[in-house]
């Protein structure tokens, strides 16, 4: 899969430059020409770096870049400012409201093709990212974990998993579904603000599957603003026939017809307060023990490990 980069920029002449010089990367190139639409395409599309324009009508570089740095699901994606030659208060402006980097109009080339490069290598530390929701994947997951076990403090693993996901997906296709998913990632980075410790993580294992390290003391918390927001969206993700219904028409492998439950949340919470854990593995069972536990409930739930291991 190619870099993916939007060029926003009210200029054609200035986006023509800039994407032919980019095509020599065969980097895949989107275009807008505005603040506004350039924030659309970003809220609707993977990206892997935004290059902007500071002066732009209806919406302005500096501005966009300011809600995208806010947006917990966005604020990752690199972004490089456009300035005006000498414009210094402009480049100053820019990296105040979060641009990566910025480059001065006209520009050389292979400078912007360095940059672009340094940007990219930066962003990419532990994202080896879900390119969905831009969560850190699995093999920043597993050193999170492994991170736990080593360090010996009491913790709190947190396995999220949507209830009734792949039947909404049948029914309301991949990219509704692929909606549902960002709207869960938005909600759990909501609630560990809300409710976390500053340095709790939050990943993306795949598909409607998640994970949250966080402390004991808190994943309570947590886990109940998560199943109160989610709860509070779920019904908008439907059409108002089905909303209404509470329920769509689903078929099992045997083609049985199934009135199947609007989307709910199940959570498994493993803790480390009752029981030694000694190896990542372990953790990961342990969760899916929980998880399924919390999915039995018919509603969104979350199941808190409290066994003491055997003698």
């Amino acid at each position: 899969m190619g870099i993916k980069i939007l060029i926003a920029d009210d200029d054609p002449d200035i986006r023509d430059i800039l994407k032919l010089t980019l095509l020599e990367e065969n980097y895949e190139i989107t275009e807008a020409p505005d603040g506004e639409e350039a924030l659309k395409i970003i809220r609707s599309k993977p990206l892997d770096l935004v290059l902007l324009d500071y002066k732009m009508p209806k919406m302005d570089g500096r501005q966009l870049c300011n809600l995208i740095k806010k947006d917990l699901l966005l604020q990752h994606l690199p972004i490089i400012m456009v300035t005006g030659k000498g414009e210094v208060s402009d480049k100053i402006d820019g990296i105040d409201a979060g641009a990566d980097d910025y480059v001065v109009k006209p520009f050389e080339p292979k400078e912007l093709l360095a940059r672009i490069r340094m940007v990219l290598r930066r962003t990419k530390r532990d994202l080896e990212a879900n390119p969905l929701t831009r969560l850190p994947g699995n093999v920043a997951i597993l050193n999170e974990l492994s991170n736990c076990i080593d360090k010996q403090t009491p913790y709190a693993v947190c396995y999220v998993d949507l209830d009734k996901f792949k039947a909404y997906n049948d029914k309301y296709g991949f990219e509704h579904g692929d909606d549902v998913i960002r709207e869960t990632a938005r909600i759990l980075l909501n609630a560990i603000k809300e409710y976390g410790n500053t340095d709790d993580f939050v990943g993306h294992i795949g598909g409607d599957d998640f994970v949250i390290v966080t402390t004991a003391d808190l994943s309570d918390k947590i886990c109940e603003k998560i199943i109160h927001d989610f709860d509070n969206i779920s019904p908008s993700f439907y059409n108002q026939e089905d909303r209404q219904n509470g329920f769509i028409i689903g078929y099992d492998r045997q083609s049985q017809i199934h009135k199947i439950l609007l989307l709910s949340v199940s959570i498994g919470v493993v803790t480390n307060q009752m029981r030694q854990i000694t190896h990542v593995a372990q953790i990961g069972e342990i969760g899916a023990e929980l998880k399924k536990l919390a999915k039995g409930m018919e509603k969104s739930n979350y199941v808190k490990d409290k066994r003491q291991k055997k003698p």
